[in-house]
């Protein structure tokens, strides 16, 4: 076997391996095709969607059943007559048995259909098993090589094997109803679920998940659809008309004005069925329809002459009990929908349905974590007579609550203290530690305590509820820096007592000879044993002078395996800001955190900076 006709990637075990190995096996039959050496007269659309099926089957089996990287292997096999196409999937869970799916089924036992279906489209088809190796291999057959045609020349067929190319990589797609054309049905269908899953799945806004349908239906199944989206507030409350798609786009807002006029009657309500319902044609049709295709009957010059028209389907979006919207779509030429386009419409709606109500949980977690942030970070800033202050906070995502925080509040008797945070991990546990502490942090500097004792009792308040979530969720330590400034009543510099309890150290950049030191020493973490005992330090802050606290975020900015602290790289920037305000000093920091490396920050950003007038 030639190696050139041999192909071979490794996905990893995700969500996304599917995706990656039909793209993967289409890629590389686009590839084989366009050589001078071809074994084979042609792939057929037969044969390429048989092939990414199978893939795709077997790589959603070796993700799911055993979790571990896939091996992919495509071969074209030209020892055997006809010709094959060899599919292989290995994963590196040999010691996971498969079941035959047709002794699962007879147990009446879930399971094995992907399998069922490599079955049914496969020439042969066999498990290996080696000691670290499990192989799922499938062979389908190719065409065998034809005589070529005397009268094409070297150019022509070149022309030819680089179209033949560009349609494996991008599919036309099939629009024809016939109705003994179930071959398209039956497989092409498959490979158009599979692609649509991933496309829905990955969208995180209900208009997108609205908008990827329409443009995924028009023009393969329908000249014209709609996505009227239900609220999620009141039962009564009308649906809106989030998305109308149409084959030709200047008929768009004509279909638009007529379906608003009359939404579909499915609510969120569980009374509603599943399943594709009959629709009226919609009403004035001549505003947006196309001209008749193929299969609608009579003569062009009749077609001018009357309303053009066709068969609609509507399918309430559901998910478990709520209904999330309807799918609407229309197909002129047709007196009602075959029974197998109906059959692939409801699981498209299905998925679509499943799409939409994902993007709305993903929402509403998204307006829930932006909620609990809000009320976890200070309303305002206190302002520090004497003393400049800027922070920059920078939580990596907006769905997730972010496990750093900080602070800056008045404590009394001339006193101002500040904190900056950072809890092990993110989410609503980060949160619930931040909750705790942020307000026994503030109580007790009120109370009059200093600087070590506020972190011995916080200390001690952490490690109780680390003890208490024995047995159920794993404790979250929190790292901090804890300080309080009283400014001269000079009123030019201040003086500054602070602690660090597993937080990157202070910097202070001193005006009077632009030297940049650590004011502070590493102490242990907050919430690990309850009989730390912390110390605090003292120093002046002079007119001038500059501190710049940072949380992980910045100095463990990844490029690679460099980070950005490597070779006291914080340092060096702060040393680059001297004569700086606050503000900008705090920019140019965060601007060069996010400078390091070309990918986005993978980790909450915050910083604080002090400046003394």
């Amino acid at each position: 076997m030639p190696r050139e006709f041999v192909s071979r990637t490794s996905l990893p075990g995700n969500q996304l391996a599917a995706s990656a190995a039909r793209k993967f096996v289409r890629a590389a039959l686009a590839e084989w095709t366009t050589r001078d050496v071809w074994p084979v007269d042609r792939v057929s659309d037969r044969v390429v969607d048989d092939a990414v099926l199978v893939v795709s089957e077997l790589v959603t089996n070796a993700v799911i059943h055993a979790g571990t990287t896939a091996e992919v292997m495509c071969q074209l096999d030209t020892l055997c007559e006809p010709c094959g196409l060899v599919i292989e999937v290995s994963d590196h869970h040999p010691a996971r048995v498969i079941r035959n799916p047709v002794e699962m089924e007879r147990e009446g036992r879930e399971g094995g259909r992907g399998l069922q279906l490599v079955a049914a489209f496969s020439e042969e088809w066999g498990i290996t098993y080696r000691r670290d190796l499990k192989t799922i291999w499938s062979r389908l057959s190719v065409e065998p090589q034809g005589e070529p045609a005397a009268d094409l020349h070297e150019g022509d067929r070149a022309l030819q094997r680089d179209l033949r190319a560009a349609e494996i990589l991008a599919p036309a797609p099939l629009r024809t109803y016939r109705r003994h054309d179930s071959d398209w049905i039956s497989r092409g269908s498959l490979s158009f679920l599979a692609e649509a899953s991933d496309l829905l799945a990955g969208q995180l806004d209900e208009d997108m998940v609205a908008s990827l349908a329409g443009q995924l239906l028009v023009p393969r199944l329908a000249d014209w659809c709609a996505v009227w989206l239900n609220p999620e507030g009141p039962e009564n409350s009308e649906p809106r008309l989030a998305r109308v798609w149409h084959l030709s786009e200047n008929r768009i807002d004509g279909l638009r004005m007529i379906l608003e006029k009359d939404p579909p009657p499915f609510s969120a309500s569980a009374s509603v069925r599943p399943g594709a319902v009959p629709w009226p044609w919609p009403v004035a049709a001549e505003t947006f329809d196309p001209p008749p295709t193929f299969g609608g009957g009579g003569t062009p010059g009749e077609a001018r002459g009357r309303t053009p028209s066709g068969a609609a389907l509507a399918c309430p979006l559901i998910v478990g009990s709520r209904c999330h919207g309807t799918l609407l779509l229309g197909r002129t030429g047709l007196m009602r929908m075959p029974d197998e386009v109906i059959g692939l419409i409801e699981d498209f709606a299905r998925r679509v349905a499943l799409g939409i109500g994902t993007a709305r949980q993903y929402a509403r977690q998204a307006m829930i974590s932006q909620v609990l942030q809000r009320g976890l970070l200070p309303a305002t800033i206190a302002r520090i007579p004497g003393v400049e202050t800027a922070i920059v906070y920078e939580p990596t995502g907006a769905d997730v609550v972010g496990g750093d925080f900080y602070d800056l509040f008045p404590a009394g008797g001339g006193r101002w203290c500040f904190a900056l945070g950072d809890v092990q991990g993110n989410g609503p546990e980060a949160a619930a530690v931040t909750g705790l502490a942020r307000p026994v942090m503030r109580l007790l500097a009120r109370e009059g305590y200093g600087v070590a004792e506020v972190l011995d009792r916080l200390n001690r308040a952490l490690a109780d509820e680390a003890a208490a979530a024995l047995g159920g969720e794993p404790p979250r330590f929190l790292s901090l820096l804890y300080g309080e400034i009283v400014p001269h009543r000079t009123g030019r510099g201040a003086r500054c007592t602070l602690a660090s309890a597993g937080h990157p150290l202070p910097l202070l950049l001193s005006a009077a000879d632009g030297q940049v030191r650590a004011v502070a020493v590493p102490q242990i973490l907050l919430g690990i044993t309850d009989d730390a005992q912390y110390a605090s330090e003292s120093f002046d802050l002079g007119p001038g002078d500059t501190l710049l606290c940072v949380t992980d975020g910045v100095t463990e900015r990844r490029n690679g395996n460099r980070q950005f602290d490597d070779d006291d790289g914080l340092t060096t920037a702060l040393s680059a800001c001297a004569g700086l305000g606050a503000s900008a000093v705090a920019e140019r920091i965060r601007r060069a955190v996010h400078e390091y490396d070309a990918a986005p920050p993978d980790d909450d950003l915050a910083l604080l900076v002090l400046k003394a007038q």
